[in-house]
């Protein structure tokens, strides 16, 4: 009872106790923002659960609990280490890119003219294509089921990739900021019961990653040549040129909310 007690006198705050707190809240903020979008999401929430686990152990005083669980956490570091190694690199690469204040990458210029060029080009042409652009959640996962790129946007590039004489066209280009980061990336499909069976995998594809996470995508239908637009899974139909620039403006560059007519009626396309 005392040391409850005792937790709940009065104490003096100091300037130095205020910046100890605010070095550690920001040290948390940035681990979260470099795990975003990988495994380390789900390795982070695990060690946590351990974490909590091991100290309600410890309250309780439960001994064989506790030396079996300190052995196991200690062979668990080493096992985190090798399995999430690529991560543990691209979060310590990822700091030495990372502005203090700011983002890591240049979000000015974000290539969307290319990519209207380019979908209007593949669509007159009835050439499948699938293009995901990144916004604030990560893609690390899906990038790396891919063909790593790292190429700045052009028309050229993204009407190449998707030549269906060339190995990456059947897979999903991923866009962050003006650089595509990978090709022939796979995505997860829609489970919506409610779809049409008439919607291609392309489009399903579209529909499932705008589910999971905030990005946008464009689809071009590989058997009528419609452009579509899908975002937090919902998908639009029937874009020329102008309307996909400006749908891509709104939902990359504004609030997303607008690039999807509530009141578009479902109707066949078949990839």
């Amino acid at each position: 009872m005392e040391s409850i007690a005792g937790f709940f006198q009065p104490t003096t705050v100091s300037l130095r106790d205020l910046v100890d707190v605010a070095l550690v809240a920001y040290i948390i903020y940035r681990f979260l923002l470099l795990m975003k979008g990988t495994r380390g999401v789900q390795m982070t929430f695990g060690i946590v659960v351990l974490l909590i686990f091991y100290w309600i152990i410890r309250f309780y005083n439960l001994t064989a609990v506790e030396w079996l669980l300190s052995n196991v956490l200690t062979y668990i570091v080493f096992a985190i280490i090798v399995l999430y190694q690529s991560e543990i690199r691209r979060a310590l690469a990822g700091i030495g890119n990372t502005s203090i204040w700011g983002r890591n990458r240049e979000r000015k210029d974000l290539g969307l003219d290319e990519i209207v060029q380019a979908s209007t080009h593949l669509s007159s042409r009835r050439i499948g294509a699938l293009i995901i652009i990144e916004r604030e959640i990560g893609l690390r996962n899906y990038v790396e089921s891919g063909i790593a790129l790292d190429a700045v946007i052009t028309y050229d590039l993204l009407v190449t990739i998707f030549n269906p004489n060339t190995p990456l066209h059947d897979g999903a280009v991923i866009v962050q900021g003006n650089r595509i980061l990978a090709a022939g990336c796979f995505l997860p499909l829609t489970l919506d019961p409610h779809l049409s069976n008439e919607l291609g995998t392309r489009h399903r594809a579209a529909i499932g990653i705008t589910e999971e996470t905030d990005a946008v995508a464009v689809v071009v239908s590989e058997e009528t040549g419609t452009i579509a637009l899908a975002v937090g899974g919902n998908i639009t139909r029937n874009y020329d040129g102008p309307g996909l620039r400006a749908a891509l403006a709104d939902a990359v560059e504004g609030t997303g909310n607008r690039a999807v007519d509530p009141g578009l009626k479902p109707r066949r396309e078949a990839l």
